[in-house]
């Protein structure tokens, strides 16, 4: 009996000990951490819409925006955040979008994706993603996302037997899926822009 209630009390220290070493650790690796995903954050920012300085949106609604995207075809997809982009004079130079899709093989796939004020898709960048290697994850690397740099198209669609249009992204090969959840995100972003940001983008940019 007296080994029994020991053990406990020896078992019962150990896990207080490990619990607050946990939460110590937890306490001092939360602000590098946060600081690194806003730092992640705003290179992905400059990388599809170089500005000066980037600013919440702040007419941007969750839940009215989940309401759109749902009724455009597009529920799951999720816009996270709206951030305008502008010059050194404070001019609105276009918008960045943050897209969460559910459609991933691996699971959640969030992408940025800049919009310049008149409609251009001027980048995408991926900022999470765990598809299949050597399939999906081809998704983050230079040669698929530079295919939707600098495009001015209503709506993307891509194509497995490499057919050159405007509108036209090559599929990656062996990984539809993953193409598919990428390329609708994009369009969620560019639907969401020409329904409740290009409209006032006169005012904005004035």
């Amino acid at each position: 009996m007296k080994n029994i209630i020991k053990n406990t009390f020896i078992l019962t220290a150990i896990t207080v000990v490990a619990g607050c070493l946990l939460g110590l650790v937890y306490e001092v690796t939360k602000e590098p951490i946060a600081a690194a995903e806003q730092n992640a954050k705003e290179e992905a920012y400059y990388t599809v819409l170089p500005a000066e300085t980037y600013t919440l949106y702040d007419k941007y609604d969750q839940q009215d925006a989940d309401e759109f995207l749902a009724e455009a075809g597009y529920e799951n997809n999720e816009i996270d955040e709206v951030a305008v982009a502008e010059n050194t004079y404070g001019k609105s130079v276009g918008y960045v979008i943050t897209v969460t899709s559910h459609e991933g093989y691996g699971g959640d796939i969030v992408l940025s994706i800049g919009i310049s004020t008149d409609g251009t898709v001027t980048g995408m960048e991926l900022l999470t993603i765990s598809e299949t290697a050597g399939l999906g994850m081809r998704a983050d690397e230079p040669e698929f996302k530079e295919q939707f740099r600098d495009r001015h198209v209503e709506k993307f669609v891509y194509s497995k037997t490499g057919e050159k249009d405007s509108n036209k992204i090559d599929a990656l090969s062996g990984a539809t899926v993953t193409t598919n959840a990428v390329t609708n995100a994009v369009n969620a972003a560019l639907l969401y822009f020409r329904n409740e940001l290009y409209m006032e983008g006169g005012s904005v940019n004035e």
